[in-house]
C-alpha cells in the first residue's frame, strides 16, 4: 500500500479514538468525577496514539509536514461529524457544510503544488 493511503487510514483509525476520548466521556461519564473522565479518556488515547505517531512517520514520507495538517484535520472533520450526530445525538447543523467548505479551501492551497505544479 501507498505511504499516503496507508497514512491515511491509520489517521483515520486513530482520529476515530481520538474523537471518542475527547468527547465520549461528555455523554458516557457527565456524572462522574472530571479525574476518573481523565483517566478513562487517557486509556482510549492511548490506542490513538498507537495509530497517530506510526501514521505520521509513514506520511511524512510522501507529505510535507503542512500536508499532513490538512489532512489530518480533513479526517478529523470527516469523523466528528458523524460522531456528534449518530453518537451524542447532536442535530445536524449547516456549520458543518461551511467549515467543510473552509477545509477544502485549506485543501486546494496546500496541496496546489503537487496538483499543479506551481
Amino acid at each position: 500500500m501507498k505511504p499516503v493511503l496507508l497514512s491515511i487510514s491509520m489517521l483515520f483509525c486513530s482520529n476515530i479514538f481520538m474523537t471518542f476520548a475527547w468527547y465520549a466521556h461528555l455523554k458516557e461519564l457527565n456524572g462522574k468525577p472530571w479525574l476518573l473522565a481523565a483517566l478513562a479518556s487517557w486509556g482510549v488515547a492511548l490506542f490513538e496514539y498507537l495509530l497517530q505517531v506510526p501514521a505520521n512517520r509513514i506520511g511524512y514520507q510522501a507529505l510535507n509536514l503542512g500536508q499532513l495538517k490538512i489532512l489530518q484535520e480533513v479526517i478529523t472533520l470527516s469523523v466528528f461529524v458523524p460522531f456528534a450526530f449518530l453518537y451524542m445525538k447532536e442535530p445536524l447543523k449547516l456549520d458543518y457544510l461551511w467549515a467543510a467548505c473552509c477545509i477544502l479551501g485549506a485543501v486546494f492551497f496546500i496541496f496546489r503544488q503537487k496538483l499543479f505544479g506551481a
